[in-house]
């Protein structure tokens, strides 16, 4: 199975950090397309479902030929009924739903099946199990075998983990049999954990890596002085430090988020990275960037910013 080397993450489209509108979410999935994304990544958390609801009519719809996409989705993070606080979890979703951690194997039944009817797709082609963060044993003795006996059946064609952190991701990759992990903003510019022990174990046991999170919530993309980094303000060491890597990037006319968007693709281990985008403008300017020619010379540069912070 194969993915567009650029995906779209949908959590824009769930009202991530601000809320979406149903036509803004289908022109955003269009421009996609347009763009030649083939690789949609969802989730039942992103908006309490609101996003794969989006997702699903927009795929189902006339024009978009299943056979040509590759379509992700995850459980662990279930939609109950529930009234959310508006922005909870930085979501605004779809009202009168929360979302609850379950990784039990009902759990990740129920979650399929839900994550079914409320797309309108047949199948999807990858289930992660989603940010299991404190809940290893529940996740590796529930969701785990859960999707294993799916992916023996044929249910789904691969199965993985979805995290933003590596420890974690690292014992399931050599501890289970694992296709595939997503791994947020932990191989970026800013961040390379991921190559410490993730990267080697998955290229070791042919485990594909896609990387989310590139501009680590948008510092790597605004360089503002109220940059966000990790879903959190920046401090002013981690603003400092992408200063200067933007700063290196405009020597060689290159802008800090084309560099940021296509340095996990240097990676042997790395499959492709997923991009979450809220407008047809972000879809057409992430796709000039994922085009864009960065000269070679700009890597070990980086390379060295990033040893001098270290």
């Amino acid at each position: 199975m194969s993915v567009s080397r650029v995906g779209l993450g949908t959590a824009p489209l769930g009202g991530l950090a601000s809320a979406a509108g149903r036509r803004q979410a289908t022109e955003t999935l269009k421009a996609a397309w347009a763009a030649g994304i083939r690789y949609f990544d969802t989730a039942p958390h992103d908006g309490a479902g609101l996003a794969e609801q989006r997702l699903g009519a927009f795929l189902t719809g006339a024009g978009q030929p299943r056979a040509e996409t590759t379509v992700s989705t995850k459980v662990g993070r279930l939609p109950v009924p529930g009234e959310p606080a508006p922005g909870d979890e930085a979501f605004h979703g779809a009202p009168g739903l929360v979302t609850v951690r379950d990784y039990s194997a009902d759990g990740v039944y129920r979650s399929l099946a839900e994550s079914l009817e409320r797309s309108g797709l047949d199948a999807f082609d990858i289930v992660f199990i989603h940010d299991p963060d404190g809940c290893w044993e529940q996740a590796v003795r529930g969701a785990y075998p859960a999707l294993a006996r799916l992916r023996d059946e044929g249910a789904v064609r691969a199965m993985g983990a979805a995290m933003n952190q590596t420890a974690m991701l690292t014992r399931f990759v050599t501890e289970t049999d694992l296709d595939c992990v997503l791994v947020a903003g932990r191989y970026s510019l800013l961040d390379r954990s991921a190559a410490d022990e993730l990267l080697p174990a998955c290229a070791e046991r042919a485990v594909g890596v896609l990387v989310g999170g590139v501009f680590n919530s948008g510092i790597l993309a605004n360089l503002a002085p109220d940059a966000v980094y990790d879903r959190a303000p920046a401090s002013k060491a981690v603003l400092r430090h992408a200063r200067a890597l933007g700063e290196r990037c405009a020597e060689y006319g290159v802008p800090l988020a084309a560099a940021a968007l296509r340095f996990p693709l240097r990676h042997p281990a790395v499959t492709g990275v997923v991009v979450g985008a809220r407008s047809a403008q972000e879809i057409t300017v992430n796709a000039a960037l994922a085009s864009m020619t960065i000269p070679e010379e700009l890597w070990p540069e980086l390379d060295v910013l990033e040893a001098e912070e270290r």
